[in-house]
């Protein structure tokens, strides 16, 4: 009997060629994923973050901005969302930026190419109206889950295939009803933190992987009961911030996607905020969009390195005031 060699766990990072596919992959902590072969330097020069919509204390805001994440800068007029809107999420592809749902009660699906400049297209529909709802996505689906009704929320899940317009259908269920926008993911993994969830707060983070259907699973615990904050991530880890818990706070946290556990600290946004959502990342830094602070609404942009950990540092100005910014980008970590 010849003798085999011992089975020793797979270490994250580890590489191999999928003689199948024609493809090399890395192990990310769950399975095998195909190393990235695009970039969006390919596309837009940088990576290029979108912010669309929000609030300014007294309208409803339809335009939508633009960064280049890599750099630091005043934000860009980009065109203009077809449905004004606040509280949608925001997803992106490698190509397209996409804004879901959105106050109030809004089931509209729009698009806009990030490598362009112009006005956003209807893609689709939800099956319901929902605001403050969890939003991310990997290179080809994205995923949309709870939101409102305030203050009880929904548990349901829907996703999209990107590159194909059409209305979302069904995904699964959220472990329970909940109501937030701090949502980040790894090309494998989708993670929805802590929120609002029928009528109390809760600081249960869940998690889905993306490319299958069906429930979401526990994967641990924030260090606060945080509801609308802002999410993002790269493809290893995910940081989480502001919003109120109750009141208005400034910690940022992180986890390691990859791995199941609680959020570790990770330092401070500048000034205590509330809800804002506006949360969007390149591989290495990770965005804040728009924020309300002392019943203030700010046009404020900042920044953190998301594998170092501090405070967040000033990046620049979007072109007005407002929160709840639906905000993507096409560099972050659900694209590898």
């Amino acid at each position: 009997m010849t003798e085999q060699i011992p089975i020793q766990p797979t270490p994250v990072g580890a590489f191999r060629f999928n003689t199948d596919s024609g493809k090399l992959e890395y192990f990310d902590g769950n399975q095998y994923v195909n190393i990235t072969t695009d970039s969006p330097e390919r596309h837009t020069g940088g990576t290029r973050g979108i912010g669309m919509g929000g609030y300014n204390g007294s309208s409803l805001v339809d335009n939508i901005d633009f960064v280049n994440i890599d750099s630091t800068g005043n934000a860009t007029d980009f065109g203009n969302i077809q449905a004004t809107n606040y509280e949608a999420a925001g997803i992106g592809s490698r190509v397209r930026a996409f804004a879901g749902g959105g106050a109030p009660q809004n089931t509209r699906i729009e698009f806009v190419t990030f490598a362009s400049t112009g006005n956003s297209t209807q893609f689709g529909t939800l099956s319901a109206g929902q605001a403050q709802l969890y939003g991310l996505s990997n290179a080809t689906r994205g995923i949309f889950a709870g939101g409102s009704p305030y203050p009880n929320g929904t548990n349901s899940i829907s996703y999209i295939t990107m590159s194909q317009e059409g209305n979302a259908v069904d995904f699964g269920d959220l472990s329970r009803n909940k109501i937030s926008n701090t949502s980040c993911a790894s090309p494998t993994r989708g993670i929805m933190g802590s929120g609002h969830s029928q009528g109390d707060r809760t600081n249960i983070i869940d998690y889905i992987s993306i490319s299958t259907q069906g429930n979401s699973a526990d994967f641990g615990d924030a260090t606060g009961h945080g509801k609308g904050g802002f999410g993002c991530s790269n493809a290893v880890r995910g940081v989480f911030g502001g919003g109120s818990n109750p009141a208005d706070c400034n910690v940022i946290d992180f986890l390691t996607i990859a791995t199941l556990g609680d959020t570790t600290d990770f330092g401070d946004l500048s000034t205590l905020t509330s809800p804002n959502g506006g949360g969007c990342a390149s591989s290495t830094r990770g965005l804040v969009l728009g924020r309300h602070v002392s019943n203030s609404y700010k046009n404020t942009i900042e920044y953190v390195q998301i594998m170092t950990t501090g405070n967040a540092i000033d990046f620049g100005d979007l072109t007005g005031n407002r929160q709840r910014v639906a905000a993507s980008s096409n560099g972050h970590g659900g694209l590898g």
